[in-house]
């Protein structure tokens, strides 16, 4: 299936409403948390999506899927619906303050669509509520929670964005540092790959193009993450400086238009180096995220289409 490009027009329509609607100067976590989930509300959701809450001990969930999905889920364990069950394991973005399984929904659902397999979404603790490593211990219960339920490591693929593609790559970290089995794969879009030094060419490149993303902006995420923490900034915040051998398949999707372009190509580089099979997809005129408008952008159904391709290849 070939699909037509967006018309430039029509992206510099949409980069302009972008760039006014996540301009959060002086707004509380609270009043950003609000508007997220109201603008989420007014957008088509996707016909056919399946949401199912779920527990995960303290933490809780949401199972996405679509009608028609090959996959079956519950909320019990794993092995009592089939033999091995496949899931997407997704870490949501949102600056470490903000996102929800609620404002995550239809990226999922497409994501679910797309790959055949249902994807479970983490409500994992925010900030400034619950600074660091509240999330980071939060994403690596959930991927012990479904080993310990029924789902083999080979089974599962890790994905998130922006920082939840950085959780994703920490999390990636931390089982290859305690031993533990790592998932088949991992897909990650617009990942901050190094949250602490901020040293990328495209913030500076990019800084005009980017609608969603600055510099400063991120220079805040870090902030609001580490809160009253005062000793030395965990390296595991900064992934690209890290030894990166013996992570499994990666796909990267970013936008050329984005400021965090240097973290996604600088750690594809390294991570290749390292001995890593990295598939890395650079999108002309795109944006951060820019898979989260899918439900009118040919670019973005195109990318989530290539996820799918990802996550079946490494789940057969």
């Amino acid at each position: 299936m070939i699909m037509e490009r967006t018309p430039i027009e029509q992206l510099t329509a949409i980069k302009s409403f972008l760039k006014q609607s996540n301009n959060v100067e002086g707004r509380s976590v609270e009043q950003i948390r609000q508007q997220m989930n109201e603008a989420v509300s007014q957008l088509p959701p996707l016909p056919g999506r399946v949401i199912e809450p779920m527990k995960m001990g303290h933490l809780s969930g949401e199972w996405v899927s679509t009608k028609g999905d090959i996959s079956q889920h519950s909320s019990e364990a794993a092995c009592e619906t089939e033999s091995e069950p496949k899931v997407i394991l997704y870490f949501h973005g949102g600056g470490f303050t903000a996102g929800s399984c609620y404002y995550y929904r239809d990226l999922a659902a497409r994501i679910s669509q797309a790959s055949g397999v249902k994807v479970l979404l983490v409500e994992y603790r925010l900030a400034p509520e619950h600074p660091y490593p509240a999330a980071n211990e939060d994403c690596l219960f959930a991927y012990r929670w479904l080993l310990e339920n029924g789902y083999l490591a080979q089974q599962v693929i890790i994905g998130g964005d922006s920082v939840g593609g950085s959780l994703a790559l920490m999390t990636l970290l931390s089982l290859r540092d305690h031993a533990e089995t790592l998932p088949a794969g991992a897909f990650l879009l617009s990942p901050h790959s190094d949250l602490v030094n901020l040293d990328g060419e495209s913030y500076k490149s990019r800084a005009e193009l980017d609608p969603t993303g600055s510099l400063k902006g991120n220079q805040e995420i870090l902030t609001h993450y580490l809160g009253k923490y005062s000793g030395t900034i965990p390296m595991l915040l900064s992934p690209l400086r890290m030894d990166l051998s013996d992570l499994p398949d990666i796909l990267i999707q970013v936008g050329d238009h984005e400021v965090l372009l240097s973290d996604a190509t600088r750690f594809a580089e390294r991570a290749s180096a390292a001995g890593v099979n990295v598939s890395l997809e650079v999108w002309d005129n795109m944006w951060s995220v820019f898979q989260f408008l899918a439900y009118m952008l040919p670019e973005a159904q195109q990318a989530i289409i290539h996820i799918g391709q990802f996550v079946r290849k490494r789940l057969n």
